[in-house]
């Protein structure tokens, strides 16, 4: 059995408006989603009530909150949708279930985990070692369908800066870009 089957044996299906969260920040959520349709955004709240954004989730993600899933604690972070959206729901304990019976299942969540580490290494090294305009561009080259879904002011949470200085960043690269236009006719 590969994992989309589980999903498909296992899972609940669910739909999430616009703004509906799927699990915020405290509270206890064992399951793993699978995302088939729309955008979802992971932030974090601090004490003072500032969000910081964790990641954006785009179909075909998965995610869940491995301090709730594997360590037993509350979830460090809300998700929320952004439009409407479709999920797969599956408690994790199923995951692990099914896991040791089956050796295909198995090598996919060993797969999943290692894209999720991937991501958290790439993450990790944009903030340690990018500048927020070299941020700017590599999500602009990688993911750029998400500035045409979400706003500024998420964009410039998710890049961790204001949105005066994104709003700077984004001056500054359409100059040199119109520039490097006028050198090539």
């Amino acid at each position: 059995m590969n994992f989309h089957e589980l999903l498909l044996c296992e899972g609940n299906t669910l739909e999430k408006e616009k703004g509906e969260h799927v699990f915020m920040q405290g509270d206890s959520d064992k399951s793993l989603y699978f995302i088939q349709t729309g955008l979802l955004k992971a932030y974090y709240t601090s004490s003072s009530g500032k969000e910081a954004i964790k990641s954006f989730i785009l179909p075909n993600d998965f995610i869940g909150s491995l301090s709730s899933i594997y360590a037993g604690q509350n979830c460090s972070f809300s998700l929320v949708s952004l439009e409407t959206s479709m999920l797969v729901k599956i408690p994790f304990e199923k995951i692990v279930e099914y896991g040791k019976k089956d050796i295909v299942l198995a090598n996919n969540i060993i797969e999943f985990l290692m894209r999720l580490t991937l991501k958290k290494e790439r993450r990790e090294h944009e903030f340690l070692c990018m500048s927020a305009e070299e941020r700017y561009l590599a999500l602009i080259e990688s993911t750029p369908i998400l500035l045409k879904k979400i706003t500024q002011n998420d964009l410039a949470r998710y890049l961790g800066m204001t949105p005066v200085g994104l709003s700077r960043i984004k001056k500054r690269v359409q100059s040199k870009m119109s520039k490097q236009g006028e050198n090539n006719p």
